[in-house]
């Protein structure tokens, strides 16, 4: 797909800009991108489809996007916001011992694959799988991406620890570090296999492996 510019693209008869249906239209090629994605990874996902889903004709696809590329940074940036509030909804709720955050975190996302029959992963996990034949800015929103999730699962390890669930000595940002290695091959596993048992083995393991 090769990128153009606004002016290049009104010329070739595109459709002009639709006000208050744009941000709509954007949206929602957004959601539709972020579904396929975690089902399919980036170099299968075609950009046909995705329209195809939304109802949106091939030639308007431009207008919101100027190459598949941007198409993706866009939905990462959708996906990395989506999984950030969803880490806070439960790694920040004081209603539960930090270690029980983590396992309803894990709860939460086993009832997701189910719900969608294990078709869909992880979009990092599915993108880091693909990382040598990806963009360079794609492979360092990957990495930033990890590192935001361990910072956010190290403070709620030290909130363990100033509860005595963890040992003082703990290493918190290992710790998390190792989660989420983990946790991306669990949840490729469950998808092989259709069925949480993967997770479940995880998260039983890597809390029964943590100091006390």
């Amino acid at each position: 797909m090769t990128p153009s510019s606004p002016e290049t693209r009104r010329r070739r008869g595109r459709p002009p800009k639709l006000g208050r249906d744009a941000p709509d239209t954007r949206a929602a090629l957004i959601r539709a991108g972020t579904e396929v994605l975690t089902e399919q990874g980036f170099t299968a996902s075609g950009i046909d489809g995705i329209l195809k889903r939304v109802g949106v004709p091939k030639g308007s696809f431009y207008y919101y996007f100027d190459s598949k590329e941007a198409f993706g940074r866009a939905v990462m940036a959708h996906y990395g916001a989506y999984f950030a509030g969803k880490l806070d909804r439960h790694l920040l709720d004081t209603t539960l011992t930090p270690l029980a955050r983590l396992a309803a975190f894990v709860e939460d996302a086993k009832a997701g694959m189910a719900k969608h029959d294990f078709r869909r992963g992880c979009l990092v996990g599915n993108l880091g799988q693909e990382a040598p034949g990806l963009p360079a800015s794609y492979r360092d929103w990957l990495l930033e991406t990890l590192a935001d999730w361990q910072r956010r699962l190290a403070r709620c390890l030290r909130e363990a620890q100033s509860v005595g669930e963890l040992a003082a000595d703990a290493d918190c940002d290992t710790l998390a570090e190792a989660f989420w290695i983990g946790w991306e091959g669990a949840v490729m596993r469950a998808r092989l296999a259709g069925r949480v048992d993967p997770l479940d083995t995880f998260i039983t393991t890597y809390l029964q492996g943590l100091p006390r």
